[in-house]
């Protein structure tokens, strides 16, 4: 399923559509990678637009970090083509690590070193001399608000200090593109509010971002537009608003007093909103589209007449949770293959 791009206010206006994928900072066609007879990737086709957040979203297992890997150069492609700004991934993967970014969902400072140690060792390990490295890693400590901690060993850092010092690690030669897989995976609140404060800045600096992200409102709270993958393949494509309409300008959300009544509840509310509702992973709740926000009543009512209590009910603009659940049937935290098969296989 593809969704067109409609404009939306307080997002970034809708680009024309790209011919043949001319000026795209990412171009997949048909991405496959296979780990024995299960297919982590499978057929996956991407366009990513310079200058915005592209969010891909799934659960564990999806096969998001594998197809980053693959544009990365860190995994062979086993079928299909990918491009960076133009350049072939599998042809030119010396190019393609010169535009690219990438920050892992595990820190890989040393922590041995101190947060400056680690950055000049970067810097220096992209060729850039020794004097220059340490007024890079001076910038880039003060950016990401690390000066206080600039000389603290690594292992006395926080979980959200670690991943932001690991992304000014990624920002070394200040790439074009960043490919963040699961940024903010294990962060609180309050630093998850601060990552995403600092995406938003690289783009408003000029980079474009490609985030992968099992969290819901971080693609919603973040992305222009989304890929949803599931199980190796794409399965929904458009900005958070536009998945949002697919199911419905509003939703009915319900609780029943009685968990084990779903199967009785669910035809009746079939019947009259025409609709199936999603069964939630919270026991005993339903969400349903709504075409008019009024049917609300009419539901209820039929409910009553079937016996079928309610504890709780709301009506309320759609979610990504539920755009998720309509697609595949079940939550961002289900997982049946691991993504990181492979892990180990280097080009």
């Amino acid at each position: 399923m593809h969704i067109t791009e409609i404009d939306e206010p307080g997002r970034r206006p809708a680009d024309p559509p790209v011919e043949n994928g001319a000026g795209l900072a990412v171009r997949a066609t048909g991405l496959v990678k296979a780990f024995g007879h299960h297919r982590a990737v499978d057929g996956i086709d991407l366009a990513v637009r310079p200058g915005e957040i592209f969010g891909v979203l799934g659960p564990n297992g999806a096969g998001k970090t594998t197809m980053l890997r693959m544009l990365a150069t860190l995994l062979r492609i086993d079928a299909g083509r990918a491009e960076i700004f133009g350049v072939d991934v599998a042809a030119n993967p010396h190019v393609i690590r010169q535009l690219v970014g990438v920050t892992g969902q595990y820190a890989s400072v040393d922590e041995n070193l101190t947060a400056r140690e680690n950055l000049w060792l970067f810097a220096r390990l992209r060729g850039i001399a020794s004097k220059r490295a340490r007024r890079l890693a001076a910038d880039l400590l003060a950016r990401f608000g690390l000066e206080e901690a600039a000389d603290k060993p690594i292992a006395q850092f926080s979980g959200g200090m670690r991943r932001r010092l690991d992304l000014a690690a990624s920002l070394i030669s200040t790439p074009p593109l960043i490919f963040l897989d699961e940024p903010t995976t294990g962060l609180d609140p309050r630093t998850r509010g601060r990552m995403w404060q600092t995406i938003r800045g690289l783009v408003a600096d000029g980079c474009t971002v490609l985030l992968t992200t099992q969290y819901l409102d971080e693609a919603d709270q973040l992305a222009d537009r989304v890929a949803v993958i599931d199980r190796g393949r794409k399965v929904a494509e458009g900005t958070p608003d536009e998945l949002k309409t697919t199911v419905g300008n509003s939703t009915l959300q319900l609780v029943l007093s009685e968990p084990g009544q779903v199967a009785e509840a669910v035809p009746v509310l079939r019947d009259v909103l025409g609709s199936d509702p999603v069964l939630s992973p919270e026991r005993g709740r339903l969400n349903v589209a709504l075409e008019k926000a009024d049917l609300a009543a009419d539901a209820l009512i039929a409910l009553r007449t079937a016996g079928v209590p309610i504890s709780s009910v709301s009506v309320a603009k759609p979610s990504l949770d539920e755009v998720f659940l309509a697609l595949t049937g079940h939550g961002t935290g289900e997982d049946d293959e691991d993504d990181e098969t492979g892990k180990g296989e280097r080009r």
